[in-house]
């Protein structure tokens, strides 16, 4: 685009010379914009892509995954098989494989990066699919029977490159912890000297943050996440008010 903008503007000014030296400079420009991944359109008031396709965003998923699964350096088929379960039912059988497929063919022997995985997804996506995409990625951990801290630590690392908040993080990890007071009161984000008050309003807003509506326009998949955080919210909740007696 920009070498024929430079060609023209180099024709009305010096004519062919100009128009073919606009032209390599244009040619120079447009590859180094390019590389630099569209740097140039977005000083120009130009919009980059602000969502995801549906493959881009299996297969970035899929390498989520994988970093969690690997991050206590051993790789567990209970956990292989969790995630494979998971995207049959959020993709159906066909389209998952396809992507197991590409992930394995293109992906699978790369290096891969925590933080461009996770940037990318965080500027293509809303706020409460990021919320289900750190629950899916500790329901990975869990799958063999514990979190372990390098996979809640590596889990933490991808929900800061998400833009997930602390007190979010601290509230989902704490849904994959044995319920106590202590974790019910992370988990509706909230301290422990909280007023009976205030622990009603953090309820309220615990509840419409994690309803399974905000999540309608995504496969069952995660909606069944959405209804696991919204029933640890009530599980949360009634653990406090056994606690406090109201």
């Amino acid at each position: 685009m920009i070498k024929w903008l430079l060609a023209v503007l180099g024709y009305m000014y010096m004519r062919y010379p100009g128009a073919i030296l606009g032209f390599i400079i244009g040619t120079l420009l447009d590859n180094w914009n390019r590389s630099s991944g569209g740097f140039l359109q977005s000083m120009m008031g130009g919009k980059q892509s602000s969502t995801v396709s549906p493959g881009d965003f299996e297969l970035n998923l899929l390498s989520l995954c994988a970093l969690v699964i690997k991050a206590d350096g051993k790789v567990s088929q209970t956990e292989l098989d969790y995630v494979r379960s998971y995207f049959v039912r959020a993709y159906g059988k066909e389209r998952a494989n396809a992507t197991f497929r590409t992930f394995n063919d293109v992906i699978k022997n790369r290096e891969l990066s925590a933080s461009r995985i996770s940037q990318y997804l965080a500027s293509r996506t809303q706020y409460p699919t990021r919320l289900q995409i750190t629950h899916f990625l500790f329901g990975i951990a869990q799958a063999d029977g514990s979190v372990s801290t390098s996979e809640a630590n590596m889990i933490q690392q991808i929900a800061s490159y998400l833009r997930i908040g602390a007190k979010d993080f601290e509230s989902i990890k704490a849904m994959f912890f044995k319920q106590t007071p202590d974790n019910a009161y992370k988990i509706l984000e909230i301290d422990k000297s909280a007023s009976d008050s205030d622990v009603k309003k953090a309820y309220r807003k615990m509840v419409k943050k994690y309803h399974p509506d905000k999540l309608e326009h995504m496969d069952e998949a995660y909606k069944k996440g959405a209804r696991e955080k919204f029933d640890k919210v009530q599980e949360a909740y009634e653990t406090i008010q056994k606690e406090r007696g109201f």
